[in-house]
């Protein structure tokens, strides 16, 4: 472990720590115009979920109906009922996404597999980091609003669903996320900048409760304030 990751680890609360827990669950509000765009508006207003942090699973509930909620696996998106009944499921569903362009039409199978892959790896960076096929290399350092922030790319696991494979975050000076740079191959590759912010700490481990979405230009820095295209508040988190 180069001194970076151990520092980005240690300040999130530990690997120790993280490997008591196997699932987060949590509470979002959810914003930006990415929904109305897709024209999924209003499902993810305001929503749980829960993440695994051993494979990679996510369910957010209460999903179109009171008593549905989803669930999504890499190679399955399913939409349930509260007995476990399957009203609908895709299998394979990354190929789906194949020549949509940024305003073709989602799915609700689709908007499943795109959260649910999102917010796992928003809730399981940086700990993932240390699980085998990560690779992690340190950039040079990024300076934005009189902060320096140390930068590290690192390259998921291809049997890893994430927004892309080559990820790079923005470190600041107590080892904390503050930046999270992606290209959103499902949305047009769309060049993301995503800023965390409002840290609290939850039996040790510590979140990110405040995270918003923009556009990232060719010279890497933000396009600002608009389009914010998405943006998540989260709140009552618990570890288990």
């Amino acid at each position: 472990m180069n001194d970076l990751i151990e520092k980005i680890i240690d300040a999130h609360g530990g690997l120790d720590n993280w490997k008591k827990f196997e699932n987060v669950t949590a509470r979002l509000k959810v914003g930006g115009v990415t929904w109305a765009l897709k024209q999924v508006p209003g499902i993810m207003d305001d929503i749980n979920v829960v993440i695994n942090t051993r494979r990679q699973f996510a369910s957010f509930y209460p999903f179109i109906e009171k008593n549905w909620h989803n669930s999504y696996e890499p190679n399955r998106v399913a939409i349930l009922n509260d007995k476990e009944e399957v009203i609908d499921e895709l299998f394979n569903p990354r190929p789906t996404f194949l020549g949509y362009k940024t305003n073709t039409p989602w799915s609700k199978l689709q908007l499943t597999y795109f959260t649910g892959y999102a917010m796992w790896t928003y809730i399981n960076v940086p700990f993932c980091f240390l699980d085998p096929g990560y690779s992690c290399v340190e950039l040079e350092p990024w300076e934005e609003n009189n902060e320096t922030f140390r930068r590290l790319q690192v390259t998921f696991p291809r049997e890893v669903e994430t927004h892309s494979q080559v990820q790079t975050f923005y470190i600041d000076k107590d080892g904390l996320i503050k930046r999270h740079d992606y290209n959103v191959e499902i949305l047009s590759d769309a060049a993301s900048v995503h800023y965390l912010a409002d840290y609290v700490e939850i039996q040790g481990i510590k979140f990110a409760t405040k995270r918003k979405v923009y556009a990232r230009l060719e010279d890497n820095t933000p396009k600002l304030p608009e389009p914010l295209f998405i943006s998540i508040d989260i709140s009552d988190i618990k570890l288990g």
